[in-house]
């Protein structure tokens, strides 16, 4: 179950209540008028089955509350009630299949905006990825990683890719290839300081058994980044942060960055391009998968949606005529 609290007109308000009265999934509405706007406006506080949130969120944008008040929805620790249980059985499907759109457009429009913390996190990770390929130490590569923070850019381009946001697409672009390439240059002229001084030799920066996976793409790297994409968008649609971990190890992006920063600094350009293509690869099965999860999801859940609610008029119809004949 979620939580939604909404805030509107008072006129509005009462027609929203008894909207949401004749809601199987939506139970414990609560108005209080005139809590908010010097008196003018209500607020409604009510509970609602997941797989049902978005029907409901979209009867209120389209009554129009997001231009008179607000609408804000949470997720409470435990419910326990019959009525939610039965709210639950009358929603489709199942409560960790239930995906909360306006919740993945708000992450998306924040994931897209470039930030210090974020260009912060990917250098570091682009700089432990760096070490981890010239000593060689594949465990420095996985908390690359896991440190990197470049999946999130990349689910909200599939995700603005899906829902036809141009203006979240182009930002999350710069945001995460102009975050790559920062990256690389800055970690270039580190290792071309480091070089230069001595601190390593061409040799180290080149050779490596346990990391020659990240110079090494083929066919493979691919389906990996595939599978790994259709997990991300899942975990985060299913709120599964320890399956999103499991797919921050298994790509290889930030490696690849990192690595050409190095190997650019000795000039040894053919592994650069082995790892830009390394790079390319990951990410374009990364936003494939990605973009084709959320196209997927956002389909079959109008399909459900639809049925159910045709089951509903159907229902509510026979009801109506039963209790005619009755009279």
């Amino acid at each position: 179950m979620l939580t939604i609290r909404v805030t509107a007109p008072s006129a509005l308000a009462r027609e929203l209540a008894d909207q949401l009265r004749a809601q199987p999934t939506v139970i414990d509405l609560a108005v209080v008028g005139g809590a908010c706007d010097a008196g003018s406006g209500d607020l409604l506080l009510f509970d609602v089955a997941r797989e049902d949130v978005n029907n409901i969120v979209r009867l209120l944008r389209h009554a129009g509350v997001p231009a008179q008040g607000a609408i804000v929805v949470s997720e409470p620790l435990a419910v326990v009630s019959d009525a939610a249980d039965a709210a639950e059985r009358a929603a489709p499907g199942h409560p960790a299949d239930g995906v909360l759109w306006a919740q993945l457009a708000g992450r998306s429009m924040e994931d897209s905006r470039p930030s210090w913390s974020f260009f912060a996190f990917l250098l570091l990770a682009t700089m432990i990825a760096g070490i981890g390929r010239l000593l060689d130490q594949p465990i420095l590569i996985i908390g690359a990683m896991v440190v990197g923070p470049e999946f999130a850019p990349i689910a909200a381009i599939s995700y603005a890719l899906v829902r036809r946001r141009r203006g979240i697409v182009g930002s999350a672009s710069i945001t995460l290839f102009g975050g790559f390439a920062m990256c690389a240059l800055i970690a270039w002229g580190v290792w071309a300081l480091l070089y230069a001084l001595g601190v390593f030799t061409y040799t180290q920066a080149t050779t490596g058994e346990a990391t020659q996976f990240i110079v090494s793409p083929d066919a493979w790297s691919f389906v990996i980044a595939v599978l790994a994409g259709i997990a991300g968008v899942l975990s985060l649609t299913t709120a599964k942060s320890s399956a999103l971990v499991g797919v921050f190890i298994s790509i290889t992006t930030v490696p690849a960055v990192g690595t050409i920063g190095l190997t650019l600094a000795v000039g040894a350009w053919a592994e650069a391009g082995a790892a830009l293509v390394q790079l390319a690869l990951n990410l374009a099965g990364l936003l494939l998968a990605g973009t084709v999860t959320l196209f997927v999801q956002l389909h079959a859940g109008r399909a459900i949606s639809r049925r159910v609610q045709s089951r509903r008029v159907a229902r509510a119809a026979a009801d109506q005529a039963g209790s005619s004949t009755s009279r």
